[in-house]
């Protein structure tokens, strides 16, 4: 037997699941035959595609009964939040929505003499690295649009959510996605490298870590393979004088802890005016204070232990190095937390860009708040960042939010609302965040290449 993959349920540590790697030669066999399918899947009308994707997409949400549970397994959500269906479907919805027009031909002119017009046309072999924290949700971002769009898709899970691809796979091929057309793989990171180099694919999207994403850029290095990347945030929250304090608190410290603190747009740190900084505080403690931390698969828990034991070591280091800097933090340690997967979510006060928990991403239930005096002063602190993914305004005026939005580097701005992916708009960051765009009229051509056609017309 090969090299395993497994899983470690963050419940109570024991392998939930595992899974052999491909050998190299098998790897590069799969995505040779996911070559040889892809051209007949393109051949097959547009409609005809939307169908049996959007059939696919149907039969995940079939077994979402299963499906829940198993993420609390593997990744610690709590059962009571229902899975990821209502998402993984509106994202497909709505690109198979507007698939005809985003992957229309483009009018240039025409006359007695020439005809001018670019197609739209797919890569080919589209390989999908996706992430652990919405395993089903961030991997249809790509997926189905991909699919969509004429390409064959290769599925590489995260080892935490190892049978998410094997689910998305069985119910696709059981809707008459061909077997070839859609895979999903269990792959070692010098088999993924390989494979990379070895002009295996045509694109390659990647959800992860910055150092994640770097070692994606380096291996297609050369190869002139399409590399996008979402690589995280350390996304801010802004609140003005102006803002409606309880809609403002209620969104922000739930941006900051839903799925403990795992969200890739996720708040990782809060800005909020002078005027309504001991109010904002005093609630954001109350909300926090009344979570109920404890085994995912529990009805009354409202949050799930993070994914692994090294997630929460992580934030721990960052909260015990800010608070001995002088931070203040403000909930007390809870019962189940368990000095392991387990972690006490956190309100850390006092806090300076100087600590790592203002810096670097956590990915975990912590969130800093600082006071600000002016938009200058907040737009220069939202700045200072090596992430840029979201911004969230919070403001009864739109202009003034669509100003503050101009300076900020950052893929989305966010008024009166955070965390959420809207399908309609592109899911795109910068800085550290990565490059490219998925969802909207953008995500398909950036998973299509352009095509131009000069015909020029025999008049006599």
């Amino acid at each position: 037997m090969g090299q395993m993959l497994k899983c470690i349920s963050p419940i109570d540590g024991s392998v939930y699941a595992e899974r052999e790697v491909l050998s190299r030669e098998a790897a590069f066999e799969n995505a040779a035959r996911a070559r040889a399918a892809q051209a007949g899947w393109a051949a097959r009308s547009l409609q005809e595609r939307i169908d049996l994707v959007m059939a696919g997409v149907a039969a995940v949400g079939a077994m979402n009964d299963e499906i829940v549970p198993e993420l609390a397994h593997m990744m610690g959500r709590p059962v009571r939040y229902g899975g990821e269906f209502g998402g993984f479907n509106e994202r497909a919805s709505h690109m198979a929505e507007i698939a005809a027009g985003a992957l229309a031909d483009i009018a240039v002119g025409e006359d007695e003499n020439f005809k001018r017009y670019i197609k739209r046309i797919p890569h080919g072999v589209v390989f999908v690295v996706a992430p652990w924290n919405y395993p089903y949700m961030t991997a249809i971002n790509t997926v189905a649009p991909a699919l969509i769009a004429g390409n064959a898709v290769v599925l590489k899970h995260a080892t935490q959510t190892l049978l998410v691809g094997e689910r998305m796979a069985r119910a696709f091929h059981a809707a008459g996605v061909p077997e070839d057309v859609f895979q999903n793989v269990f792959l070692s990171h010098d088999v993924t490298n390989d494979l990379i180099a070895g002009n295996a694919f045509d694109f390659v999207n990647f959800t992860g870590s910055v150092g994640g994403g770097q070692a994606m850029e380096r291996a297609a290095a050369g190869t002139f393979t399409g590399v996008g990347t979402e690589l995280g945030g350390k996304d801010p929250g802004y609140v003005m004088e102006d803002a409606d304090l309880d809609a403002a608190v209620d969104t922000l410290i739930d941006g900051a802890m839903f799925n403990a603190g795992q969200c890739c747009c996720g708040i990782e740190r809060i800005y909020v005016h002078e005027s309504l900084y001991d109010a904002f505080v005093a609630k954001a403690v109350e909300i926090v204070n009344g979570y109920k931390l404890g085994n995912p698969l529990d009805a009354e828990t409202t949050m799930g232990p993070m994914a692994n034991v090294r997630f929460a070591d992580e934030v721990r280091a960052q909260i015990a190095e800010a608070v001995e800097a002088g931070a203040v933090p403000h909930i007390e340690t809870f019962p189940e937390d368990d000095g392991g997967a387990y972690l006490t979510p956190q309100i850390l006060t006092n806090v300076t860009h100087d600590m790592r928990v203002m810096r670097d991403e956590s990915f975990g239930p912590v969130v800093g708040i600082m006071k600000v005096s002016s938009d200058e002063e907040a737009i220069e602190l939202m700045n200072d960042s090596a992430f840029g993914l979201t911004a969230s305004l919070w403001t009864r005026d739109v202009d003034r939010a669509a100003r503050i939005g101009d300076r900020i580097e950052t893929g989305t701005v966010f008024m009166n609302r955070a965390d959420y992916l809207d399908p309609g708009l592109c899911w795109t960051g910068c800085k550290n965040t990565g490059r490219g765009g998925g969802l909207s009229v953008i995500g398909y051509h950036n998973l299509t290449r352009p095509k131009s056609y000069h015909l020029k017309k025999v008049t006599s």
